[in-house]
């Protein structure tokens, strides 16, 4: 006779977090093909914070995600709409299911949601990319980590650091260093990329002969004066020669409209899906963005990162020499946009690519 499986719910709600529980779902049903006699049974849940097709179902497609058990549909508006409902729709599922453990993944009102639902509900919680920190609570993303990391039963650390980041807040019991998920998944679909992804040519660009820049956090593009600046710096950079390639995030592309900005010179493309993007930033010169994801995978890639904030929850790519913050003055944006670091070679913090079967392993291991 087989055991009852264990039931596990993941929240996932923007194209991060898509990218991060891949690898995991992926585990999941290695250690199921493997093992039927103990079986993982995964229910998904979308929040509809991204609903954009360029910004989540791509990435499911692409990534070879199942389609989600319940899509909430949550869609935009302020951080206290967005997260109550959330966390209204999110409770109504978990009280159908009674699942033994819940998953959420790094930052946004996904996350949040998901955890405090969880947590009300008497549901253990586990929260992949514990324990990083920007130190500035005017951040939304900051306070997301800082409350998920507290009401949290697992803590999947990426780094030392994050671990070290726990231990000041006094949170010691149920936290695991396993690595990083997203090196997982640039190890897993980056040759898959490089096979399949044409952005390259349809776009007309050559290997080290661009920038890659993205733009989407709130703290840049819901202040007129700083969206400007960084694309003065940006259209700077075009200027001395080197092409710039922005996506365009829905978000920023609205703001953008709104305050009437021009991005002429810049080249700006729609969203672009998961391989494309491994694609552009692999084959960039530098990667100017402030975005946490984007930053880390310019590290894993050896691309040097140029970061439109004051501050980074990744601050090993900072102390290592291969991540500048910039913030948003256009000078240093393109100063740093144009030096190069060709000759720092930084170490290694994100572990070895089994940090998705490290989590698999833990969470068997508690709920024997």
């Amino acid at each position: 006779m087989t055991n009852k499986p264990l039931k596990l719910v993941t929240i996932v709600g923007a194209r991060p977090q898509l990218i991060k529980a891949a690898p995991v779902s992926n585990a999941i049903q290695r250690h199921n093909s493997k093992n039927p006699n103990r079986l993982i049974y995964e229910i998904l849940i979308h929040t509809g914070q991204h609903y954009h097709y360029e910004m989540s179902q791509v990435f499911f497609d692409e990534l070879r995600l199942k389609a989600p058990d319940y899509y909430l549909g949550v869609g935009s508006g302020t951080h206290g709409y967005q997260t109550g409902e959330m966390l209204k729709r999110i409770e109504e599922v978990l009280i159908k299911e009674e699942p033994d453990l819940v998953l959420v993944y790094g930052d946004t009102n996904s996350t949040l949601a998901g955890a405090l639902a969880a947590s009300k509900l008497g549901i253990a919680v586990a929260h992949v990319e514990a324990g990083l920190r920007s130190f500035n609570r005017k951040m939304p993303e900051e306070i997301n980590r800082v409350l998920t990391d507290h009401i949290s039963d697992l803590l999947f650390c990426p780094t030392p650091k994050a671990v070290e980041n726990l231990q000041r807040e006094g949170i010691t019991k149920g936290v695991y260093l396993v690595g990083d998920v997203m090196y997982d998944a640039a190890l897993q679909y980056s040759k898959l990329a490089g096979q399949k992804s044409r952005i390259l040519g349809q776009l007309g660009l050559k290997p080290k002969q661009y920038a890659l820049a993205t733009i989407h956090r709130a703290e840049n593009v819901d202040h007129p004066e700083r969206i400007k600046s960084i694309l003065t710096g940006l259209k700077a950079i075009a200027q001395s020669g080197l092409p710039v390639v922005l996506p365009l995030h829905p978000r920023t592309r609205k703001q953008l409209e709104t305050l009437r900005l021009s991005t002429n010179g810049l080249y700006v493309i729609k969203p672009v899906s998961y391989l494309d993007m491994l694609v552009l930033e692999k084959n960039a010169r530098v990667i100017i963005t402030d975005s946490g994801g984007v930053q880390k995978e310019a590290f894993f890639f050896r691309i040097p990162c140029v970061t439109l904030r004051e501050e980074t929850e990744w601050v090993e790519t900072v102390e290592s020499g291969w991540n500048v913050l910039v913030g948003c003055d256009p000078i240093r944006i393109l100063n740093a946009a144009l030096e190069t670091r060709l000759g720092v070679n930084p170490p290694w913090f994100y572990g070895d690519g089994q940090a998705a079967k490290n989590i698999v392993s833990v969470i068997l291991n508690i709920f024997k």
